[in-house]
């Protein structure tokens, strides 16, 4: 049959279908089956709740370990489902929270892959030399490396996290070279610990200093980019009670706050200048900071955010909506998790107990069973497809050009609020999703190679996508039947079905 000739019964021609509809479509031609006919049938099953609003027919009642890996990490691998199940949820989360902030207890495997990476290795000042192209590539190889390979999925479902709360957009001035120290040692070091630490850290750092412009930041000449974003993205909230004053003081309060261009050992670092810092006493959210503080104003800023009530309750709920989705739940789940970050002086592993641990199977928290399932952004997209398909990667540009593509090229969202996290913002990118998957499976991404021999031929659907319902299992099963001989188009499908798109 030749590329002009009918794809099957509705007429459609298989050029038609790939140009149309991708890599399923193409997939779906290889058998001989038309376009639409296929992709009919591959449209998701929904059902609707309580208010009337559509969901997909997901369940995670019959597979609460790859529900429960899906929001705490990037899905499940045949292994660590197998130990998760004799050790639970609990257990699980003692062995995660105990991840060093760097990667001395990693896999041998994965040091070797990094290992030759210098985003790793060299300090910012060292980076600059390297055009910002070759930076970013490394930073997103090192960053799908982890998330693929490491030994603390946790820790990385936290990076990410903590990354688009606190974003820095690498492509403006040096922003690649400090974005790769800020990396390590701010986000990474933080990610598990305590938010006043991590918020301290961020403060400090030269990549979110440089972003929202604080160098500008002077006595007399107050540049309030930072100051504002501090409070409104990053601590309270905007809705946290916070005034136009208040950002003014705080700004203030960070004047002299810079980065280190003196000293070529120091390049790059952070440096308070006395010089542009402004002296006199501010007022912060009605606390007084007495003149003459220094850089202890800036401290004490700080300090006074991580320890409002605004802020806990902004960080719970940015934490539910990541690990709970939007459902009923997530209201009293916030006020729960604040509570706890109160409690504990907001301690990151204390309110992740609090979010996975529960009375549900294997320990697991019964709110996060039963939450809605939340459409996966192209990285977590791609980095679960890699892992369910135990695909091997370099996470280099290849494989990055297809995150792209997806709409979420790592570390270069221009704003300050982060790539979004709503399911809207993101159901544009289908097509580029199933190019992807088509690529995976086939070996079509220079330095990924799929893995097929372990692929079950009479279990391909529950491998894959042990979370979809019985009903919707079955449905899947019928649309690959045609290509049980032929594995690797089958999973492309599997990994393009809209189940696949939620955790």
């Amino acid at each position: 049959m030749s590329d002009l000739e009918p794809g099957g019964a509705d007429g459609a021609s298989r050029r038609d279908c790939l140009r149309t509809l991708g890599a399923v479509a193409g997939l779906a031609a290889l058998g001989g089956a038309g376009c639409t006919r296929v992709v009919g049938r591959l449209l998701p099953s929904r059902s609707k709740n309580d208010t009337g609003e559509e969901r997909p027919l997901l369940t995670a009642a019959a597979a609460p370990i790859a529900r429960f890996f899906d929001r705490a990490a990037f899905g499940p691998t045949r292994g660590e489902s197998r130990q998760f199940a004799q050790t639970g949820a609990a257990a699980w989360l003692d062995e995660q929270r105990g991840a060093p902030g760097d990667d001395s207890r990693e896999t041998p495997g994965l040091l070797l892959r990094l290992r030759t990476l210098d985003v790793v290795n060299l300090s910012a000042f060292d980076l600059r030399d390297f055009p910002d192209t070759a930076v970013l590539e490394q930073l997103q190889q090192a960053a799908i490396l982890r998330a693929v390979y490491s030994r603390f999925p946790l820790r990385e479902r936290l990076t990410d996290f903590w990354t688009n709360h606190f974003n820095i957009y690498a492509r403006k001035g040096y922003g690649a070279s400090f974005k790769a120290v800020d990396d390590l040692a701010v986000i990474r070091k933080h990610a598990l610990g305590t938010f006043p630490d991590l918020l301290k850290a961020s403060a400090h750092s030269p990549a979110m200093l440089s972003y929202l412009d604080n160098p500008n930041n002077r006595s007399g000449v107050a540049n309030e980019n930072y100051a504002r974003e501090l409070m409104e993205l990053h601590t309270l909230g905007v809705h946290g009670g916070y005034t136009q004053k208040d950002v003014q003081e705080v700004a203030r309060c960070l004047t002299g706050w810079t980065i280190e261009d003196r000293f070529l050992h120091r390049r790059g670092m952070f440096r308070f200048d006395p010089q542009r810092h402004d002296a006199g006493a501010k007022t912060v959210l009605g606390v007084s900071i007495p003149a003459g503080g220094g850089t202890s104003d800036g401290d004490r800023v700080l300090e006074i955010l991580a320890a409002h009530p605004s802020t806990a309750r902004f960080i719970a709920s940015k934490l539910v909506r990541g690990f709970y989705g939007e459902g009923e739940a997530s209201k009293a789940a916030t006020v729960r998790i604040a509570d706890v970050y109160s409690r504990t002086g907001g301690s990151i592993s204390a309110m992740l107990r609090a979010l996975l641990v529960g009375t549900g199977p294997y320990g697991i928290s019964s709110d996060l069973i039963a939450a809605p399932p939340v459409l996966k952004r192209p990285f977590d997209y791609l980095v679960s497809a890699v892992r369910v398909s135990e695909a091997e990667t370099d996470g280099g540009g290849p494989i990055q050009q297809h995150l792209a593509r997806m709409g979420q090229p790592l570390f270069q969202w221009p704003m300050p609020d982060g790539y979004p996290d709503r399911t809207a913002a993101w159901t544009g990118s289908l097509l580029a999703r199933w190019n992807f998957a088509a690529a995976l499976t086939t070996g079509g991404i220079e330095g990924t190679g799929p893995d097929t021999v372990w692929l079950p031929k009479t279990e391909l659907v529950s491998a894959f996508l042990p979370n979809a319902s019985r009903e919707e299992q079955t449905r899947l099963r019928s649309v690959i039947a045609p290509f049980a001989d032929r594995l690797p188009q089958a999973a492309a499908l599997l990994l393009a079905s809209p189940a696949f798109q939620w955790r």
